[in-house]
């Protein structure tokens, strides 16, 4: 376990990936509202809410900036990888006027690949987020300063998790955002 105020260097880890996808959607299981994107958001605020306490994430993905908030870069393989263990599967369900693609769990999460700390920060982050639906869980990862500051399809790095708009205002948001262009700092 990395020392909390230390730097992370990204290391990602496979097995930990799949199993938190498996506990998830099988903790899931009881929310209609639970999909592919809203898969993304619980793996997102579970990895940076660790980071904050642990000084590590769960999985160490790398997310990136999309238009619905911050997804893991290796989602796609992992659900295939996952399809082709049997472990999960696929249901595209009409939802409102689209369609959500849930993800079931066929295999039971397995004891002792996540850590207890990291399965109550999962539980907690499920939890939180099991009255919204997937655009309310995106709206709330755009409020996440890391994907503020991102440009779209940029990795939004671990350190911002260490940045809360809590304090911050929307001038505040401008007043940073003009600055970093002005210093040609990206964005």
């Amino acid at each position: 376990m990395a020392e909390v105020g230390r730097p992370y260097i990204e290391t990602f880890d496979e097995r930990k990936f799949d199993e938190a996808i498996i506990y998830i959607a099988k903790h899931s299981e009881g929310d209609e509202r639970f999909g592919a994107v809203k898969l993304n958001k619980i793996l997102y605020f579970a990895d940076f809410e660790a980071y904050r306490r642990l000084g590590e994430p769960i999985t160490g993905a790398t997310y990136y900036r999309l238009d619905q908030g911050p997804a893991p870069k290796q989602m796609l393989e992992a659900r295939r990888r996952l399809i082709r263990k049997e472990a999960i599967r696929i249901e595209p369900r009409p939802y409102f006027t689209g369609v959500q693609h849930r993800i079931v769990a066929l295999d039971e999460p397995t004891e002792g690949i996540l850590r207890p700390e990291e399965v109550e920060i999962l539980d907690e982050v499920i939890g939180e987020l099991w009255h919204m639906t997937a655009r309310e869980a995106s709206e709330l990862s755009h409020l996440e300063w890391g994907w503020l500051a991102a440009k779209p399809m940029e990795d939004i790095p671990y350190s911002s998790a260490w940045l809360s708009l809590e304090y911050i205002d929307e001038e505040d948001i401008e007043h940073s955002l003009a600055l970093t262009e002005e210093l040609g700092l990206g964005r």
